[in-house]
């Protein structure tokens, strides 16, 4: 069986994404989709006990509400027009994140849609498409913000 990931944030290019990666898997036949929702999370910060604490509880609260909101809606539509689909949800940097499940699950390919937003940090430290393509070992797809997707 040939497993597609796809990069889902609750944005139009995420929704673009889950439609490019729908028409490979109907394309290829026997393939499960895997939708990954990852909040980005760095763990290089100091914090007082009491700060660990109030993280951690809104890390169990954003992991939630991104499953709830966002996958398990996208999981739910997916199933019904026939796809088998797995949703994961992490904290962490997001194209680390990608990767890591892409060859955890042997993911034929990653499909992420890009947004256009572009500030300061992403300039001078790259965005996750860009971080994604220099660091995987699996092909990436990148769904443009606009445009005709299959």
């Amino acid at each position: 069986m040939t497993r597609i990931l796809v990069g889902l944030d609750g944005s139009a290019p995420g929704e673009r994404a889950l439609a490019h990666a729908k028409a490979l898997a109907r394309l290829i036949g026997d393939c499960e989709l895997i939708l990954v929702y990852v909040i980005e999370w760095s763990p290089y910060q100091f914090h007082t006990p009491q700060e660990l604490e109030e993280r951690h509880q809104r890390r169990e609260k954003e992991l939630a509400q991104a499953h709830g909101h966002i996958l398990e809606p996208a999981r739910k539509a997916t199933e019904a027009e026939g796809f088998r689909v797995e949703t994961v949800v992490r904290h962490g940097d997001p194209a680390s994140i990608l990767e890591e499940l892409a060859v955890d699950r042997s993911a034929a390919q990653i499909v992420i849609g890009r947004t256009g937003h572009r500030g300061l940090r992403e300039r001078i430290f790259g965005g996750v498409s860009g971080k994604l393509i220099a660091a995987a070992t699996v092909p990436v797809t990148i769904i443009p913000e606009t445009g005709a997707v299959q």
